[in-house]
């Protein structure tokens, strides 16, 4: 399914961080029956896989992204040595208007990948940007639609701002990323297990506006 070569053949950007974005690493056919396997994602925020169903077709993503050659690729652009890491992947269905604020992600994280599995992006808000400083959404040195089967990824650090402009509505995509230490893994599993059962709670018609 994930077109390797393509993301080989992905220029890297190395200021002001590391990152690169590769597009159409997904066969149409494949990006149509994956979206159709999509876990049943009703209220916005992440969730482990843990908490969710899924059909054979995104199954087979999951399997794909877990390999190491995957992981080789991605380290050898960045720079970083991913084999061995624990990996943890968590998947979005909806976006809320707090989401997108400047921010980095956590140092237990080494490199994140979001492979989004939209249809074409037609909105205006909702677009990662990699940013050249927290406090600016505008300064930014790359805008990235979230099309599908469009991926990107970045090399963790503390200066590796990103954000998108609000948006409210199905904002799909698979995040994952390589952790430090299984200690940490449990912790971050962790806590996205825990929001996910008070997501449970919530009513059913909040889609977090």
């Amino acid at each position: 399914m994930i077109d390797h070569e393509g993301i080989r053949g992905a220029a890297v950007t190395r200021e002001p961080f590391d990152f690169f974005v590769a597009t159409s690493v997904l066969k149409e056919e494949d990006l149509k029956t994956i979206t159709e396997d999509f876990p049943h994602i009703e209220k916005p925020g992440v969730y482990p896989l843990s908490a969710l169903e899924y059909g054979p077709a995104f199954s087979q993503l999951i399997d794909e992204i877990r390999s190491p050659e995957l992981a080789q690729i991605v380290g050898e652009k960045l720079g970083v040595d991913l084999q061995g890491l624990p990996m943890m992947i968590t998947v979005r269905g909806f976006a809320q208007a707090k989401d997108g604020r400047a921010h980095t992600d956590t140092k237990d994280k080494v490199a994140t990948c979001l492979l989004y599995l939209n249809e074409k992006w037609d909105e205006g808000g909702g677009r990662l940007r990699m940013l050249n400083g927290p406090d600016d959404l505008e300064n930014h040195a790359a805008e990235i639609p979230p099309n599908g089967g469009t991926l990107a990824a970045f090399k963790v650090g503390r200066n590796s701002w990103h954000g998108h402009k609000p948006y409210v509505g199905q904002r799909r995509y698979v995040m994952f990323n390589w952790i430090r230490s299984e200690a940490a893994l449990s912790r971050q599993l962790g806590r996205h297990k825990l929001s996910a059962k008070i997501k449970k709670l919530i009513p059913f018609f909040y889609r977090g506006k």
